[in-house]
């Protein structure tokens, strides 16, 4: 395991028996483990993002300068739906 920070966090009277729920019913030993689980997701999630982002809308935002010719207006792109 990598080195640990220790650090103090205030949470929502829901989001804590959330988490102690998900201590007692064994599926995690530890509020730190679910805590890490949940940043887990969270890294996860922007990483996914991240990627989208650059490999899906900056291209197409690239390839729409280059060629405005092929944009339409919202108005236009609903109809067509």
């Amino acid at each position: 395991m990598s080195k640990v920070a220790k650090k103090t966090i205030s949470l929502t009277l829901e989001h804590a028996e959330f988490v102690e729920a998900k201590v007692a019913s064994g599926e995690y030993a530890s509020v730190s483990e679910v805590m890490r689980e949940g940043l887990r997701a969270m890294q996860a999630r922007e990483a996914a993002l991240e990627r989208f982002l650059r490999n899906e809308v900056v291209p197409l935002a690239l390839e729409l300068e280059a060629h405005p010719e092929r944009m339409i207006d919202g108005k236009t792109g609903f109809a067509r739906l």
